[in-house]
């Protein structure tokens, strides 16, 4: 039977200790959880016990279910009614989807990109581009891979947010959000660096006031990520079996 509709964890009970409390902190649970998704130690479908979390991290459900939702927003996890969290397992056939909606949606948002921004809006994306070379720069690890997914997607979304339609902007999102999640599990061998000249250049086209070409140029980039990913149903990510508390302490 087909999965409930995906709901963000349930807020805590009146019954669990609101004080402060001492351990790793909501960001850093959710990071290393993020981790270990990224390096396969935890594979698609794998729950996420909340009692099992909490020992490992010697922190409260309180705070579990807190990192738990920063996982649910960022699309690595779902959350299944009355079952509980699962590592999110997107198919083969989602992500083509995916990438041929984006194509279509950002499209607009380049047209409406170039025929409204600012200077300001350049200015702040070419800032963007330059983090995206500083983080390129430091050691690449599977913590730290979670944050560079995000920041190649954020030009995406800063993008967007330029055009100033609201509900773009937060499509964008959700969309970029997933891609992050599928260029995660495929395998994607995608050069970062690659993706950070891409974006430099868009911008070059886009100050020219050439609509066309940099549509063009946004299509290309989207069709070369999707290029560098794993799609073919034998690489698809497989539920199974996995002892959480040893993947999360190995």
């Amino acid at each position: 039977m087909p999965r409930k509709p995906a709901a963000p964890p349930q807020p805590p009970t009146d019954d669990e200790p609101e004080a402060p409390e001492r351990g790793p902190t909501v960001e850093a649970i959710a990071t290393d959880i993020a981790a270990a998704i990224v390096d396969k130690r935890l594979p698609p479908g794998t729950r996420l016990r909340e009692e099992a979390l909490g020992r490992v991290y010697a922190v409260s459900r309180t705070k579990i279910r807190a990192a738990l939702l920063v996982l649910w927003r960022d699309k690595l996890i779902e959350m299944v009614p009355d079952k509980g969290a699962y590592v999110s397992k997107p198919s083969v056939e989602e992500a083509r989807q995916l990438f041929a909606v984006r194509r279509v949606l950002e499209a607009e948002v380049v047209r409406l990109f170039v025929a409204r921004a600012k200077p300001a809006d350049y200015r702040e994306l070419e800032q963007h581009v330059r983090f995206e070379r500083n983080a390129l720069g430091s050691h690449a690890t599977a913590a730290t891979a979670p944050a560079r997914e995000r920041l190649l997607g954020d030009f995406h979304v800063l993008l967007a947010e330029a055009c100033g339609n609201r509900v773009l902007a937060e499509m964008v999102r959700e969309l970029v959000a997933r891609s992050s999640l599928i260029a995660m599990l495929y395998q994607s061998s995608n050069d970062a660096s690659c993706s950070t000249h891409e974006h430099a250049d868009f911008l070059q086209v886009c100050r020219k006031g050439n609509v066309e070409a940099a549509v063009r140029h946004m299509t290309e980039h989207l069709d070369r990520v999707e290029a560098t990913l794993r799609l073919d149903p034998a690489d698809a990510p497989a539920g199974r079996s996995t002892d959480l508390v040893k993947a999360l302490l190995s």
